[in-house]
């Protein structure tokens, strides 16, 4: 095989992970607040504290807000996903193995990326159940428990500037289209439907999102109504495809990888609703 069908194999096989990972990679990513080209192990993402103003008196000082600074670490962790391609399966099968391994990877990765994300939203502490509300984790996603959340979003001063989103389950999702606030555009209007091509949909200023991967302990989905600032994700390496030719295999490895990690940024700004299913 020339070294110049080589090339052309390497570059192709390239771009097709990377235009595989921006179509079908992390749902979640777009959600939280996102840093890349990290250099080293880790990285912070500062946190500011609540400020408070007053008065100041005529030719006197002007008082200090004296925010509180603290920082949440993010360390990054490397992953791969590889695959051999033979030579001659390319030139036999009637699929394209190169895009099927390309898209393989592109889900693989786009995958972790969601399990990171998702991993730092579990450490979440404050809950969208109570007696007094009437929510109880025997029951599915409520409109009782949605409202709920909402609530104490709101009691905790965590801007309504339409960067809140909400990740739920695909069960909770049929639990939410039975509520007739949520379904319906005569309450949402006809503009916060579900998006063309997308299950995901704009309801009480948040933009709602179905996802396969949420977390389940026992019977009970873990689903999580949060702010974007609340939760970061930083990238030192993002998705890189490396192709290399071994001839006693008579095939080219694809070695997809990329360099990431999420924190947990700022808890108030996280409510997690548990759902049966």
């Amino acid at each position: 095989m020339s070294a110049t069908i080589d090339q052309a194999f390497v570059k192709q096989f390239q771009a097709e992970v990377h235009e595989a990972f921006q179509r079908q990679g992390s749902k979640l990513r777009p959600t939280v607040r996102s840093k890349t080209g990290v250099h080293g192990a880790s990285t912070v993402f500062p946190r500011v504290g609540k400020g408070t103003a007053a008065a100041k008196p005529r030719n006197g000082v002007v008082p200090v807000m004296n925010l509180d600074y603290t920082n949440a670490e993010c360390f990054l962790q490397d992953y791969y996903a590889g695959e051999w391609v033979d030579r001659l399966d390319e030139v036999k099968s009637n699929i394209d193995e190169r895009a099927v391994v390309a898209n393989a990877g592109a889900y693989a990765l786009g995958r972790k990326t969601d399990e990171l994300i998702i991993a730092a939203l579990d450490t979440a502490t404050q809950e969208a159940v109570g007696t007094a509300s009437g929510t109880t984790d025997t029951d599915g996603l409520t409109r009782a428990k949605v409202l709920l959340a909402f609530e104490k979003l709101g009691a905790a001063d965590v801007p309504d500037d339409g960067q809140r989103f909400a990740i739920v389950g695909w069960k909770q999702w049929s639990n939410l289209l039975a509520i007739e606030e949520f379904a319906s555009a005569q309450y949402i209007g006809d503009d916060e439907l579900p998006w063309k091509g997308t299950q995901a949909k704009r309801w009480l200023g948040a933009t709602w999102i179905p996802h396969s991967g949420l977390t389940k302990t026992g019977s009970l989905r873990f689903c999580y109504f949060y702010h974007k600032t609340a939760i970061g994700h930083a990238a030192a390496q993002e998705v890189a495809t490396d192709i290399t030719w071994h001839g006693d295999r008579a095939a080219h490895f694809v070695n997809n990888m990329m360099s990431q990690g999420a924190v947990m940024i700022d808890d108030t700004g996280i409510v997690r609703m548990r759902a049966a299913e």
